[in-house]
């Protein structure tokens, strides 16, 4: 469940559900996503986007594995969440937009999953497996990408990550005209003007790639980068393990 994507009037019997004659419109009971997840898992994507009213409720059935329907009562589930989120959900909570309770109950085991535009070796595992996918989907001959179509994949910043991705490669199968993707059917701004400025960075990105530069710069010498950082050794550990270094 994309929680972005749902108004926040409609979010709650989306998750929770509700009972036929509950409210105007409720010509039917539906059960929410908590109970069709009952036995199994959840994945609440952009959680950062719930409202605190949201969190608040869902905390209580992280809590008690309870919850009510709009309009009914108390129905117990065994559910797994999963959650993901492109906001830093410790500065939301400073801000006083996240519960910071919520996040202690979801934050079991945290996986952090760097940009794209850090992993690049990616980049041709997901464009392949994209294009195959939208190449059965509209019926297009693609099978790959031209040399210079991989090297505008492999340079551009990915902003919009992941989705960005695909959506270019789907933008490339519909353009294409043969079996093979060139660079003009990707949409994408040539590689000269598609580097990543700090600008576009959140801090925590900006940290990794001052650490990762340094690091570089002096040879994998962590003594001597933490002194050109203006570090102490242990302080500069502690970012390497928080950015996976």
């Amino acid at each position: 469940m994309n929680c972005a994507a749902i108004p926040e009037e409609l979010i709650e019997s989306e998750l929770f559900g509700h009972v036929r004659g509950s409210f105007t419109g409720a010509i039917e009971t539906k059960p929410g996503r908590f109970v069709q997840a009952d036995g199994g898992t959840l994945f609440l994507d952009e959680i950062g986007d719930m409202s605190l009213k949201t969190q608040a409720k869902v905390l209580r059935v992280l809590q008690d594995q309870a919850f009510e329907p709009v309009g009914g009562s108390t129905i117990r589930v065994d559910v797994r969440v999963i959650a993901a989120t492109n906001k830093d959900l410790r500065s939301e909570i400073a801000a006083g937009r996240f519960r910071q309770d919520l996040l202690f109950r979801l934050n079991t085991v945290e996986i952090r999953l760097p940009p794209l535009r850090q992993r690049r070796e990616d980049i041709p595992v997901l464009a392949r497996l994209f294009l195959d996918r939208h190449a059965r989907r509209y019926r297009k001959p693609a099978t790959g990408f031209d040399d210079a179509a991989m090297r505008l994949l492999l340079d551009h910043p990915w902003p919009g990550n992941v989705r960005e991705l695909d959506h270019a490669v789907e933008r490339s199968v519909l353009m294409g005209e043969g079996a093979s993707i060139r660079a003009g059917d990707l949409g994408l701004r040539p590689a000269a003007d598609a580097r990543a400025s700090l600008e576009e960075m959140s801090l925590e990105e900006v940290e990794g790639f001052l650490i990762r530069k340094a690091l570089q710069r002096h040879g994998g010498n962590v003594s001597q980068a933490a002194a050109a950082l203006g570090l102490s050794r242990s302080a500069l550990y502690r970012r390497l393990q928080r950015h996976g270094l």
